[in-house]
């Protein structure tokens, strides 16, 4: 299904951009601060909260630095640097009326158990196959778990 919203281009992470209204994992890279119009349109001094994965940033608001902090123990946002969340979609009031905001969870998100494969296995044939035909390293390696030398093999065939 197709929320409105991203029928639109924005630069920001919002709830429109969790795939099928389902939380997301991220791991933060680093904040900065940008001039980013509000909802009026005037500009305002925001924080962003950038990623290692490859999505766009956040802006973040009070509720999700407060949440942060507890998560990490931490105010010092660059202490939070490396760590990794959980953002989901909540029904907030805000500006008189309710609305989809996304919300970092209260919890440290837990580690996926990736599945080793053998080298000579149907599952690695199948990968080899996946990679040949257009999927990314990236993709199988949020799945499975591969030594040093079955990545430098397997990025041969990403390539070819």
């Amino acid at each position: 299904m197709t929320h409105w919203k991203s029928l639109f281009n924005y630069d920001y992470l919002g709830v429109q951009c969790l795939p099928e209204g389902k939380d997301i994992v991220l791991t933060i890279k680093k904040t900065d601060r940008k001039e980013v119009p509000n909802s009026s349109g005037k500009k305002e001094e925001c924080t962003i909260l950038y990623f290692e994965e490859n999505v766009k940033p956040l802006v973040l608001n009070k509720t999700n630095c407060k949440t942060m902090e507890k998560l990490f123990k931490t105010p010092l946002i660059e202490q939070w640097y490396g760590g990794r969340i959980q953002i989901g979609s909540a029904r907030v009031n805000a500006f008189g009326e309710m609305v989809d905001a996304l919300r970092i969870r209260p919890f440290i998100p837990k580690e996926k158990e990736l599945i080793p494969v053998e080298t000579n296995s149907t599952v690695w044939k199948d990968i080899i196959d996946a990679l040949k035909s257009g999927y990314k390293l990236s993709t199988v390696q949020g799945k499975y778990r591969f030594t040093k030398d079955q990545i430098k093999e397997l990025i041969n065939y990403e390539i070819a």
